[in-house]
């Protein structure tokens, strides 16, 4: 039986690290979240996630893929179409964007008020 290898993300060169930062995506957070519900093709998802263009939309899906997050299956269609679904690693993570969704939506004028007041102090502050 192998050691499972230990990994540290605040070590400069540990894998982790560049994997935290490609989930830390806004992007993907979104992917991630949409797919949770249900399988989706690739326009339903550009529809559904206002404002990513095509191309970055591709290149998260195929990252995501990559990683293990989504499995991508053509259907034998005409045209074609692409279905992208969450593996079980990624139904996994899916919890975790979840958990970021609510907590923005719940906190957002917590967090706009934090701003308000912060910047009325800085205008004193530049006055002075």
């Amino acid at each position: 039986m192998e050691k499972a290898l230990a990994f540290n993300i605040y070590h400069p060169n540990c894998p982790s690290r560049l994997f935290f930062s490609n989930l830390a995506d806004k992007w993907v957070l979104f992917i991630v979240d949409t797919l949770q519900t249900q399988p989706t093709h690739f326009n339903a998802l550009k529809k559904i996630i206002a404002g990513i263009s095509p191309k970055v939309l591709s290149q998260k899906l195929k990252m995501l893929e990559r990683d293990g997050f989504i499995q991508r299956e053509l259907l034998d269609t005409r045209p074609i179409k692409v279905m992208y679904s969450l593996t079980p690693l990624g139904h996994e993570l899916a919890q975790s964007a979840l958990a970021f969704k609510l907590w923005a939506e719940r906190n957002m004028q917590h967090v706009l008020d934090a701003q308000q007041k912060y910047d009325a102090a800085e205008q004193l502050t530049a006055k002075i």
